[in-house]
Order: C-alpha cells, then sequence, then structure tokens
C-alpha cells in the first residue's frame, strides 16, 4: 500500500513529475535539514526555447561543504532575474497561455530573496494559486536517515535521472523543431496547458 506521506527535496519550479507526486500524496514534507546537493533541481528547472533543453540556474553564495539546505544563500552579483525571465519569456511568449500568468510570476523576480529556500516555497505556492490547487506542505523538523512511515523522494528528482513515469505528450511551442520533450518545468506545463495543467499531472502513469 502507497504511503500518504511523501518527502521531498526542495526545488526551484519543478518539472512535471514532481508535482504530479505533489497531488498524489495528502501530507507533503520538504527537507530543509539536508546537506545541500549541487547540479539538482534545489536550484535549477529546464525549459524548452527555440535551440532545445535550457536550464535556469539559480547562483548561490560561496559556502561550506556541508551547508544545509535551509542555510543556502542567493547570489545576485549578477543580473540572473533579468536574464531567466528574458530567456522564460523568449520560449513561451508564443504559448497560449504566457499572457495569462506572466504578471501573477514577474513578481518571483524581481524580488531579492536571501535564501533559496524561501525563493522555492513562493515559486511552489504561486503554481498552486495558478492552477487552483489546494496543497500545504510542511518543512521537516529535524533530519531523519529513514523517515517512518514516508516516502522518500528526497533524491528522486535529478537532471541525471530519467524518470520512469509516461508523460502523455502535449503540443509545445516548438513541436515544429523538436519531439515532444516530456518532464520539462511546471512552467511548460502551465503555458502551454493552462487550466488544463491539474488534469494533465494527475494523468501521468
Amino acid at each position: 500500500m502507497p504511503h500518504n506521506t511523501i518527502l521531498l527535496s526542495s526545488a526551484y519550479f519543478a518539472p512535471a513529475e514532481y508535482y504530479y507526486e505533489l497531488l498524489s500524496h495528502q501530507t507533503i514534507h520538504i527537507e530543509q535539514h539536508e546537506f545541500f546537493l549541487k547540479q539538482t533541481y534545489r536550484n535549477r528547472c529546464e525549459i524548452l526555447g527555440a535551440n532545445g533543453k535550457q536550464t535556469l540556474s539559480i547562483p548561490l553564495q560561496e559556502r561550506k561543504n556541508k551547508s544545509l539546505t535551509k542555510d543556502i544563500r542567493i547570489d545576485y552579483k549578477t543580473p540572473w532575474q533579468m536574464q531567466q525571465w528574458r530567456s522564460i519569456s523568449s520560449a513561451y511568449n508564443a504559448s497560449p497561455f504566457f499572457e495569462y500568468y506572466q504578471d501573477d510570476l514577474f513578481p518571483l523576480f524581481e524580488k531579492k530573496f536571501d535564501f533559496l529556500l524561501d525563493l522555492n516555497q513562493a515559486a511552489q505556492e504561486k503554481v498552486f494559486e495558478i492552477i487552483g490547487i489546494k496543497i500545504k506542505t510542511l518543512l521537516t523538523e529535524q533530519y531523519e536517515v529513514e523517515p517512518h512511515s514516508t516516502q522518500d523522494a528526497r533524491n528522486h528528482f535529478s537532471p541525471k535521472i530519467k524518470s520512469q513515469k509516461n508523460f502523455p505528450p502535449y503540443i509545445q511551442v516548438f513541436e515544429n523543431k523538436y519531439e515532444f520533450v516530456p518532464n520539462l518545468s511546471i512552467l511548460d506545463v502551465l503555458f502551454n496547458l493552462g487550466n488544463e495543467c491539474e488534469y494533465y499531472l494527475r494523468s501521468i502513469y
């Protein structure tokens, strides 16, 4: 019998499968006491642009090797927010729903969050609001090596790990150039499918 509780890593505009898991569980915990892992969806997401799959990464301040996720600070030495927004706009301004949601999402690229975890949580809550789903996530109070009665998916989502789920294809902006690219950032699903986003996420199997 599957667990009703899942433990996930923090993620920046997480991939579609991550949101499938959010919708599939009653209780969701977000790990904040783990040692931060580089090159994961914790500080990056993947979108589809004119030149193919594109990674958007949040630059982070220098830190010790064993820094906890909750202590990771964002680096604003470069104008990465405007650069990422331009990339997102370029990739999706021709999508059916970009104009409907851009005003909701743009403030996330204006506000300077000190901590990565706070930005990720704010982005996730904004996605919930846009999709129209009510999901409450809880931050962990301590680190557990083997969580009790919980599906441990903290390290399940990674750009280096291909998902084993099946993703029904939908029309993407650059379908004339590329075959369907599955499991991109929730932004891809949102801008292309709009109010059908939740239905699509639940159709993943």
